[in-house]
């Protein structure tokens, strides 16, 4: 499978939405960018197998952690490939799997400096999701903080150290600003999933929140709300670090792509507000009409500072 099929049709199937942002970024990052979330995305399909036991599926990580280090014996893909595909229910995610052996041997033929960079991100992505089936209910509050900083908090400094490598004139704010901002920026976007799908990880006996605040009943409203409205805020923090990193960055195309998250965070974050304890019964989306609305108007404005504010601080008040 050639990169162009891999950054085509197997990265939109299984996620249109940043299908559209790789997109729109320039093409000398679209290569990088594009193949690190096909991989970390093979890593959680493979941690979301709920049909292979946990233990077996934390060791499957490792081994495949090792190969996308150069580390590990390649021929363990080949086994891994068959046994994990066929049990995939999405076809979109029966291809990906399929479709490891090449993406692993794109990572080879990138340069040294990007196949570093990815390497660095998945080591850290991977240990998150290892840690995620070996702890599925999580204790203390560091803890929850590591998991949003080693799935998300590191794809922030992941994506600043490549724009910074590729941009000439990145940002107006320096090389460490920007990694700070984009950590806390990833972290806020991991929590509002943990909130986004908190009835089905309490279904499924995984918690997020903290069994120091709240104790060992994650479905009782009234000891969980005044953790839950502390999260939200976290979340909304995390957002609006990720609108100064958007405002710091130069080049329009990549501030659009960088822009998205945010806004639909935005969104997100006021529904769920207004959900109130009925989190715990249904998930909460924007609506794909909605999603197509501020992809158009950030495009068709080239994501100007002014208007991407101005959306911004209307879906955090809707």
């Amino acid at each position: 499978m050639t990169p162009a099929q891999l950054l085509g049709p197997i990265l939109r199937d299984v996620s249109r939405s940043f299908y559209i942002s790789i997109r729109i970024l320039p093409r000398r990052l679209r290569e990088t960018v594009g193949l690190a979330y096909l991989l970390a995305r093979t890593t959680d399909t493979i941690a979301d197998t709920s049909n292979v036991p946990g233990a077996q599926r934390a060791e499957t990580l490792r081994q495949l952690s090792k190969v996308i280090q150069g580390e590990g014996d390649a021929n363990a893909i080949v086994d891994l490939r068959e046994k994990f595909a066929p049990l995939q229910t999405n076809e979109s995610e029966r291809k990906l799997i399929e479709a490891l052996p090449d993406c692993l041997q794109m990572l080879e033929l990138l340069n040294a400096a990007d196949r570093g960079n990815i390497r660095d991100v998945l080591a850290k992505i991977v240990r998150g999701q290892t840690l995620d089936l070996e702890r599925p209910v999580l204790t203390t509050a560091a803890e929850l903080d590591q998991y949003t900083y080693l799935v998300a908090g590191c794809v922030g400094e992941f994506w600043t150290h490549v724009c910074c490598r590729y941009i000439d004139n990145f940002s107006t704010r320096s090389e460490n600003e920007m990694l700070e901002l984009g950590m806390r920026y990833g972290k806020g976007l991991q929590l509002i999933n943990i909130l986004r799908d908190a009835h089905v990880d309490l279904a499924n006996g995984r918690c997020y929140f903290p069994q120091e605040e709240i104790g060992s009943s994650p479905n009782d409203w009234s000891k969980l709300e005044p953790l839950y409205r502390r999260l939200l805020e976290e979340a909304q923090r995390g957002l609006e670090a990720g609108m100064e990193y958007v405002r710091a960055i130069n080049h329009f195309r990549v501030r659009a792509a960088t822009v998205l998250p945010a806004l639909i965070g935005a969104r997100t974050l006021s529904i769920l507000r207004a959900a109130g304890e009925n989190v715990l019964r249904e998930r909460v989306k924007v609506p794909r009409k909605e999603v197509r609305s501020m992809i158009a108007t950030v495009t068709l404005t080239m994501a100007k500072r002014a208007t991407l504010d101005e959306m911004f601080e209307r879906f955090s008040n809707q």
